[in-house]
């Protein structure tokens, strides 16, 4: 039989295990307590500057969703599955919205969601492969968003502060912020196009961003975000944007004629012929091939190349420059003549017979 000093110990015991459960309790409680918030003070002006810039700017940029339609093998049947999110922003007050050319090719059917909650489906106006541009449009009956500020490329200086907003990932309305990283980047596709003057910018830019507008720190636009350089494919701190000036050329002309015409000089060029070409003659430029009769390349007197009998080609003319601005490639030189607009007159500077000479031509419409 058990004690009675037995029970006294055990309920010593039990007597002493409460009382330190309840002294810990204690302990906690003033541990969990909440502590004294420190005051703020007010935000900075680069926060407030900020803040004000993206409330400034969010009801202009849109949320894009994109679906393609496929057929069943079996069935024969066709669905409308979703394809892809982009963004993109409000460029007039007709109810223009732009993006990027990537984000609604292939697809079937676009819908633009604004900041407010409301959805449209999309028409497509136009769109330019070679720029990464396309143009949309929503009718908006009322309480139609602002549009987005345009402002300035040409002048853009590295290390200027630029703000990006998109969905990256579907996360809609995003901020990121950065700065100009450098300028005139080229960038090539899988589609073989190559995009020239791009923006770089370290602003976070992620699958979803694209369309999306890049602005500088007066809220005006001075790009398009358009891609990023990521092995991983998330932001590596390297994104691109399309600059404004480019966006501001070609825009015009996709909602006037639903496509981009480009400038050009009336010769036919070949991108991996001039590459053979000048490396056979050890020289920098583009190799003219052909001279269409009746264009200004022709009234300017410039010279294609010339295949002998005896199957030997003779180089006629190599353009090495316009404006001043040197090219090597073709791809370097429709880049050049895209900053000019059909009917303006060009320098460009020529190599023939070893000399180099100047010529002036109206550049006509390409395709």
């Amino acid at each position: 039989m058990m004690s009675l000093q037995w029970f006294r110990q055990r309920a010593l015991l039990a007597a002493t295990a409460l009382c330190l459960i309840a002294a810990g309790a204690a302990a906690q409680g003033n541990v969990a307590a909440p502590r004294p918030v420190s005051p703020r003070g007010e935000l900075t002006s680069d926060e407030r500057s900020t803040i004000d810039l993206f409330e400034r700017s969010r009801d202009s940029v849109v949320f894009i969703t994109t679906r393609a339609q496929v057929r069943d093998f079996w069935t024969r049947n066709v669905y409308s599955v979703p394809r892809g999110t982009g963004s993109g922003f409000i460029w007039d007050e007709a109810g223009h919205v732009i993006t990027n050319f990537h984000v609604i090719e292939d697809a079937s059917e676009a819908i633009v969601k604004l900041a407010d909650g409301r959805e449209f489906k999309a028409s497509l106006v136009g769109a330019s492969r070679a720029h990464d541009l396309a143009v949309l449009r929503i009718g908006i009956a009322a309480r139609r968003p602002a549009p987005v500020p345009i402002g300035t490329s040409h002048d853009l200086r590295v290390g200027q502060k630029v703000l990006a907003i998109g969905n990256p990932f579907g996360l809609d309305w995003t901020l990121t912020t950065g700065i100009v990283s450098a300028l005139d980047r080229s960038l090539s596709g899988d589609d073989g196009y190559t995009i020239n003057h791009l923006i770089q910018t370290d602003a976070a830019i992620n699958p979803g961003n694209s369309g999306g507008p890049l602005l500088d720190s007066a809220g005006r636009l001075i790009g398009v975000n358009t891609a990023i350089y990521s092995p991983s494919g998330s932001s590596a701190g390297i994104g691109f944007a399309v600059p404004v000036d480019t966006v501001n050329r070609v825009v015009p002309q996709l909602i006037r004629s639903g496509k981009y015409i480009r400038p050009s000089l009336g010769v036919e060029l070949d991108e991996d012929l001039n590459r053979r070409l000048s490396r056979l003659l050890d020289v920098a430029g583009v190799v003219v091939l052909r001279v269409g009769a009746g264009t200004p390349a022709a009234n300017a007197g410039l010279k294609g190349l010339t295949i002998l009998r005896n199957g030997e080609v003779t180089a006629g003319d190599i353009i090495t420059a316009v404006e001043g601005k040197p090219v090597d490639s073709v791809g370097k030189l429709l880049a050049r003549l895209d900053d000019f607009r059909v009917g303006d007159t060009v320098r460009i500077s020529v190599l023939r017979n070893g000399k180099t000479i100047e010529l002036r031509l109206a550049l006509q419409a390409g395709i």
